[in-house]
C-alpha cells in the first residue's frame, strides 16, 4: 500500500512539482531517508513543529531529533539538504566582476547564512589592496558578542591573506536584521582590532533569515565603522 502511494507521489512531482503540497514534497523526500514507513504523518508532524520548509532545513540536528520518528539518519539527510541548499545559493549568485560593490558583498554574505537560522554565526570576507574578493566563509559559531574569544584566530586568519579590507557579517536567527546596541559596539572593537594588521573594516552585515542590513549605508552605523 505504502509502495503504491509512494508511486503516485513520484508521478505527480514528475508530471507537475509546482502544484505539490509542502506536506507533499517532505514526504516523498523523506521516503528515501525512510524507506520501509509511512511518512505522511511525519512529514504533518514536521511541518507542524517548524511552520514551513525552510523551518526544517533552518533547525538543528537536534532540534530534527526531537520529532518522534526523526532519528539520526533521516536528521542528517535533512541537514545534508539543507547545506546543499546553501551550495546552490552561493553557486547561483557568483558576480561577474571580481571588484564588488557593498551591495554584492552583503549578498555573498547574505547566501552564506541559508539555512543557518537556528544558530548564531559570524562570516567573514577578505579583500585585497584591489579590493578584489580573496575570502568568504563562516568563520565562527556563538553570538556577535563572543566575537572576543575568538580574536587571536581572527588576526591569524587575516594574516595568512594578502588583506587590505575586511568585511563581517553575523545573523539573528529569530529576529530581524536590525543592529542592536551589542553589535554596534562590538563593530567598533573589531575595526581596532583589525587597524592594528593594518586592515581596514569596511562593512558590518546584519542578517536574519530573509533579509539584511548593510552598517557601512545606514547613518547610524557609519559611526562606528
Amino acid at each position: 500500500m505504502h509502495e503504491d502511494h509512494r508511486k503516485r507521489l513520484r508521478k505527480k512531482f514528475m508530471i507537475a512539482p509546482d502544484i505539490m503540497e509542502d506536506h507533499e514534497l517532505l514526504e516523498l523526500l523523506l521516503t528515501y531517508s525512510i524507506p520501509r514507513k509511512d511518512t505522511n504523518a511525519l512529514a504533518h508532524d514536521l511541518l507542524k513543529r517548524f511552520g514551513s520548509i525552510s523551518g526544517i532545513f533552518d533547525s538543528s540536528f537536534d532540534a530534527l531529533k526531537s520529532i518522534n520518528g526523526v532519528g539520526d539518519a533521516t536528521a542528517l539527510f535533512l541537514k545534508v539538504i539543507s547545506s546543499m541548499i546553501r551550495g546552490y545559493s552561493e553557486d547561483k549568485y557568483k558576480p561577474k566582476r571580481k571588484t564588488l560593490n557593498a551591495e554584492e558583498v552583503a549578498q555573498i554574505l547574505f547566501n552564506k547564512f541559508v539555512c543557518r537560522s537556528s544558530e548564531e554565526c559570524i562570516a567573514l570576507a577578505l579583500f585585497n589592496p584591489k579590493r578584489k574578493l580573496i575570502f568568504c566563509d563562516v568563520v565562527s559559531k556563538g553570538s556577535v558578542g563572543s566575537v572576543n574569544l575568538y580574536s587571536r584566530d581572527l588576526l591569524k586568519l587575516v594574516l595568512n591573506f594578502d588583506t587590505k579590507y575586511a568585511v563581517i557579517a553575523h545573523n539573528h536567527p529569530s529576529g530581524l536584521a536590525l543592529p542592536s546596541n551589542e553589535d554596534l559596539a562590538t563593530t567598533t572593537m573589531i575595526k581596532n582590532l583589525l587597524r592594528t594588521v593594518g586592515v581596514t573594516l569596511l562593512d558590518h552585515v546584519i542578517v536574519s533569515s530573509d533579509d539584511y542590513v548593510c552598517l557601512s549605508q545606514s547613518k547610524l552605523g557609519k559611526k562606528y565603522l
